[in-house]
């Protein structure tokens, strides 16, 4: 019954932003943390930042200074601003939940960082 859904990927240039929203929707108590992954071609799932109900954040060595992830509780919404764009950036991005006991993963969202 319930859906994660990712939006905002595309098509950016080195050193642009994008912004992206995972949106969860159905029978939702509790979201206790929601988080954001991505895979890149050939490579491993790679976690990329986390964000508990309270707040507090986790970010990966690899975008830390870039990315910045943040939640709206009553939206059951989560967002990775992404800034500072590399090329090795480029992958699928996928948003997960903590809800009551249960793990959830969105479909993802392709990201493209290229000239």
């Amino acid at each position: 019954q319930v859906q994660l859904v990712e939006s905002g990927g595309g098509l950016v240039q080195p050193g642009g932003s994008l912004r992206l929203s995972c949106a969860a929707s159905g029978s939702i108590a509790t979201i206790y943390m929601m988080a954001w992954h991505r895979q890149a071609p050939g490579k491993q799932r790679e976690l990329v930042a986390t964000i508990t109900r309270g707040g507090t954040t986790g970010i990966a060595d690899s975008v830390k200074g870039r990315f910045t992830i943040s939640r709206d509780n009553v939206k059951k919404t989560t967002y990775l601003q992404m800034n500072s764009l590399k090329p090795e950036d480029t992958a699928v991005y996928y948003c997960s939940a903590r809800i009551g006991e249960d793990n959830y993963w969105g479909q993802g969202t392709q990201v493209t960082v290229s000239s």
